[in-house]
């Protein structure tokens, strides 16, 4: 071998080195910015559930979506990363956990590992949506202390059995049954919907809901501008969300379950599953709130499919679901006397077993690298699951609280407010002032 030729080997390999790093820094690069979009999903139910609530509520509602936040951050880096990495194949613990223990090299300053951070931080940003989801529904009549129990639960332990089962290239649904679910529709939306099923029926309904002969009667929240900004706000963070649902590899994307995907078709429907929802909802209701709540339907009734239907399924597929969605919150809040605030449970929870379901309707045979392939019955049974995993533990948990009279604010200070008694600021302290005052102390030049 000439000197020339190792020259060119040794430029080749550099070149190669080069590549290599220039990926690695991409990756690191391309899960920050989808963690720093996240945040947008919170600060948007920050609005909106502060919105859906009357003027002596709306700072306690908002409270509770950071507290929820604050938590879960410590929560997730002591036991929520180490449940996802050790429990895909069900209630064993997997060796592959003890890189999620937070003395693990993994888990701190390491200048060799370029993945654990980013993906314990998009992951954690999923586990704050859940506790997200929950939230608006009981608003102005939790205690923040029961919340808070309830949210690091949800989003430290329960949603994360849920993705390791699911939402793993080995989890056991997936081995087992197939589940293909590319945008969590199951493991976040179903299971975090059907907790808060089970949190409303120990909570119960807010002062003034129903009457004696089993009537209802609307509250209505005190800014809905400020709630339809949220949502939309939420709508942009979901970019941030379903492009953490990517992985990215040298040799290119693919889905969680390390099927081929790509931006590209990430964008058509997410997109395309947006209108779909919102124009559904629109013509249902006509009301602004379900409208833009259509947007979240017409994302996590095509979520599941995401990487493979064509945009004109996912639209008709949101379409429908935006259509159908707000009937079905109608029999929760109607029938059922279930005082959901603002329709989380049929938005979420329903909308997600829908989702995961329409995968096997839509794309039955799909094959699925780590069992067998996509099918209606494995979608249904996963879905189901994910709905008694959500549930059974909101429920006893919520009912332990309950006895304990750590769930619900008691009832004068429900009357008064919770932001009396849970939070020492007024939001709109001007409102306080009679309106002869406020001209006696308005300057000249007003």
């Amino acid at each position: 071998m000439n000197e020339t030729t190792i020259d060119v080997a040794a430029k080749i390999a550099a070149l190669e080195k080069s590549l290599a790093t220039a990926q690695t820094l991409n990756s690191e690069i391309f899960y920050w910015w989808c963690t720093a979009l996240m945040v947008a999903i919170h600060a948007g139910f920050l609005a909106y559930e502060m919105g859906a609530s009357r003027t002596k509520n709306a700072l306690a509602s908002g409270i509770k979506n950071l507290i929820a936040f604050a938590f879960l951050v410590p929560a997730f880096y002591y036991v929520g990363w180490w449940i996802y990495l050790s429990f895909p194949t069900g209630l064993t613990i997997s060796e592959a956990g003890a890189a999620g223990l937070p003395w693990s090299a993994n888990m701190g300053p390491n200048v060799t590992d370029h993945a654990s951070g980013v993906f314990y931080a998009a992951f954690t940003l999923f586990a704050a949506t859940t506790a997200s989801i929950m939230s608006g529904s009981v608003i102005e009549r939790i205690r923040i202390s029961g919340f808070t129990i309830l949210a690091l639960v949800l989003g430290a332990v329960v949603w994360n059995l849920g993705a390791a089962w699911g939402w793993h290239p080995q989890g056991w649904l997936t081995s087992t049954f197939g589940l293909h679910d590319t945008a969590a529709a199951g493991c976040v939306h179903t299971v975090a919907g059907f907790f808060t099923l089970g949190v409303l029926l120990n909570l119960g309904p807010r002062i003034g809901r129903y009457n004696a002969d089993g009537s209802m009667n609307e509250i209505a929240g005190h800014n809905m501008p400020m709630s339809l900004i949220g949502l939309m706000l939420i709508v942009m963070g979901f970019f941030g969300f379903l492009g953490g649902c990517i992985i990215y590899t040298a040799d290119g994307w693919t889905t969680i379950y390390n099927t081929p995907t790509n931006l590209s078709a990430f964008a058509f429907n997410t997109l395309m599953g947006v209108a779909g929802g919102m124009i559904g909802a629109y013509i249902m209701t006509r009301d602004p709130f379900w409208m833009m709540s259509g947007a979240l339907i017409g994302v996590i009734a095509s979520g599941s499919g995401l990487d493979l239907y064509y945009p004109g399924l996912a639209f008709l597929n949101s379409f429908a679901a935006g259509l159908v969605i707000p009937k079905v919150n109608d029999l929760i809040v109607r029938r059922f006397k279930i005082d959901d605030a603002v329709g989380a449970v049929a938005v979420h929870g329903v909308t997600g077993l829908w989702g995961v379901i329409a995968m096997g309707v839509f794309a039955s045979g799909y094959p699925n690298l780590a069992g067998p392939a996509t099918s209606i019955y494995g979608q249904t049974i996963s879905a189901v699951i994910f709905a008694v995993l959500g549930f059974v533990p909101g429920y006893a948990l919520s009912y332990v609280l309950k006895v304990f009279g750590l769930l619900r604010a008691g009832k004068d200070a429900e009357l008064a407010g919770l932001d009396k008694v849970e939070v020492p600021a007024m939001a709109y302290p001007e409102a306080r002032i009679p309106a002869f005052e406020q001209h006696l102390h308005a300057s000249p030049a007003e």
